[in-house]
């Protein structure tokens, strides 16, 4: 049996992977935490990276040596007990993002939320929501599990050559069921958007900030509590009740003033209208594919329900083609250009694979905390790991050092995420190694061509 690494009779160890962790750029971080609570943290960041499978925090001690740690109940306080402010740390990350990758001009987010799919009687969170991978229009699925909200940075990474969603600030979103058990109001998913990117507002003075969202945020109540702070662009029904802004009061006019003029003709009627006048024009990154010819027209009105109402910019799309059916976005921004409104928002297809990505590769949905306080921490951090590697990755791209992984079978024309973590794991391993001086005892000869092959399938072990 393999001799279990112990932090009291390898007493650099500890300090090697403190060292290493910090090398490829955690130190930022260290004044959300104690000092005590950000050693451990740091640990817990290199054990995560490494982690081949699940990401509990066992497997995290287990990928840096640490299976023999007594203290092991301190690492995992760090989670279920240790006092400190996941929002300060987002607020942190998201600077740290905005420098790296838009220095400049509007900042783009996308906010969506997604099922972590979790059992357990004690994760009183817990909830049966539907299931938006599984369903489809005709078959209903439902999904047992947490829901979560986040907001992710939209912008093109420079090493990757596309635009990449990073998350910075994840909130649980529970059901309806759990407030009530809680004796606590019940929040919408709309409800806790507007706390989201108000918060968002509050941390990007003087930048302009665009959000873009799924059909699920396209509601009045939300796009006008937030419209005179940023910018949003959403789904909009094809039915949706369109108005002229009110005419001008004449002196003398009794009565209340009018809060809509004429209605408009509906987006339905729009598209069955032969007089309607299209404009053929091609988006780029139509979700995910290269290019795709549309026929769009655009216009400007009030989105006006009884009791609730927000000016905004339509915009009418049909594939040229005919492949899919016809969709509608609406921006809060009236002077918001077409054109500029699709290309943002097709950006929001990128959320849908950082989702996927931080399943298959940094383990969410696999675990295992119990306590209310470690179950609110532990996914977001996950989901913050897909941000920190990137920004990583960003610095050893600048050397060379990320490249994509190629084969005979398949030349890969990219980096993707998988070759990014994989190059953050190497410049790990290496920071660990050389940190010390290694005891001749220690040392062992393996021909260099095994080193290599090792090294690659510890980095890539998916």
């Amino acid at each position: 049996m393999a001799r279990q690494a112990d932090p009291e009779t390898h007493p650099g160890l500890l300090a090697a992977w403190t060292e290493a962790a910090v090398s490829v750029g955690m130190a930022p971080f260290a004044g959300c935490f104690t000092r005590p609570t950000w050693a451990n943290m740091l640990v817990l960041v290199a054990g995560a990276v490494l982690s081949p499978g699940r990401r509990t925090v066992a497997s995290a001690l287990s990928s840096v040596g640490l299976r023999g740690a007594a203290t092991f109940t301190n690492y995992h306080r760090v989670l279920n007990r240790s006092r400190w402010s996941g929002r300060a740390a987002a607020r942190c990350l998201l600077g740290l993002l905005v420098a790296a990758f838009v220095p400049s001009g509007p900042v783009v987010v996308g906010i969506d939320e997604t099922i972590e799919r979790r059992w357990g009687a004690k994760i009183k969170a817990r909830g049966i929501y539907r299931d938006p991978v599984r369903s489809s229009r005709g078959h209903f699925v439902k999904a047992s599990g947490l829901r979560w909200i986040s907001l992710m940075l939209l912008a093109p990474v420079p090493f990757a050559g596309r635009v990449w969603a990073l998350p910075f600030l994840t909130a649980l979103a529970p059901s309806e069921r759990y407030a009530q058990a809680q004796g606590r109001r019940h929040k919408l998913l709309t409800d806790r958007a507007r706390q989201l990117l108000l918060l968002l507002a509050r941390w990007l003075p003087g930048r302009q900030v665009i959000a873009v969202a799924d059909s699920s945020y396209a509601a009045i109540e939300l796009l006008a509590a937030v419209r005179r702070h940023l910018t949003m662009i959403t789904r909009l029904r094809l039915d949706a009740r369109l108005f002229d802004p009110p005419p001008p009061r004449l002196p003398g006019t009794k009565g209340r003033p009018r809060v809509s003029g004429a209605r408009q003709p509906t987006l339905l009627q729009r598209l069955a209208d032969p007089k309607t006048a299209w404009q053929r024009v091609t988006v780029a990154g139509w979700y995910g594919q290269t290019e795709r010819r549309l026929d769009v027209v655009s216009g400007t009105a009030l989105w006006y329900h009884p009791g609730k109402q927000v000016p905004v910019r339509w915009v009418l799309v049909r594939d040229a083609a005919g492949k899919f059916e016809p969709q509608a976005f609406a921006c809060t921004d009236q002077a918001a250009d077409p054109i500029a409104t699709l290309q943002l928002f097709v950006r929001r297809w990128s959320v849908e694979v950082t989702f996927a990505e931080v399943r298959r590769h940094l383990g969410v949905e696999t675990q295992r905390q119990w306590s209310d306080l470690a179950i609110a921490r532990t996914t977001p951090c996950l989901l913050a790991l897909f941000s920190l590697v990137t920004l990583w990755a960003g610095d050893l791209a600048a050397r060379g050092l990320v490249l994509p992984r190629r084969a005979a079978w398949y030349a890969k024309p990219a980096v993707t995420f998988s070759d990014a973590l994989a190059a953050v794991r190497r410049q790990l391993w290496i920071a660990q190694a050389f940190s010390t001086s290694p005891n001749a005892r220690d040392m062992a000869t393996i021909p260099r061509a095994l080193l290599d092959t090792l090294t690659e399938a510890g980095c890539y072990p998916a």
